[in-house]
């Protein structure tokens, strides 16, 4: 039987991040970094990620990864063609990091969706101290 195709769109968010690509990749890559701003608590068993808020876990699989550039996990429930990404990327000229996010929701969600991950996205800068 197949399953009825998601109503959810893909969208992009772009932040400037005061930091080395190298660093960010870790705060985005690992469960220490990731735990820091992105979740509660993170656990990783190879390419298993288990995030948890608020006490409630939510696996995810790590799908693709290239060191300092990008990282892409799938949702343990979601669609085979629905993900959230990270992409690193250097401005050529203001040399600016650049973090770009990749991620899918509910069009009639999408203000909400782009307040969390504002706040999500603040806090990083926080830890990273870029602000």
């Amino acid at each position: 039987m197949k399953s009825a195709p998601s109503k959810n769109k893909k969208y992009f968010l772009e932040y400037i991040i005061k930091s080395s690509p190298g660093i960010l990749y870790d705060f985005l890559s690992t469960p220490s970094g990731l735990s820091q701003w992105f979740a509660d608590k993170v656990d990783s068993f190879q390419d298993l990620f288990i995030f948890s808020w608020d006490g409630y876990p939510q696996k995810a699989k790590r799908v693709e990864k290239h060191e300092n550039e990008r990282i892409r996990f799938r949702w343990e429930d979601s669609p085979k063609d629905e993900y959230f990404e990270f992409k690193i990327q250097t401005t050529e000229i203001t040399g600016d990091t650049v973090l770009m996010i990749t991620d899918f929701g509910n069009p009639k969600e999408m203000k909400d969706i782009q307040r969390l991950w504002d706040s999500q996205v603040h806090e990083l800068k926080k830890r990273l101290g870029g602000l």
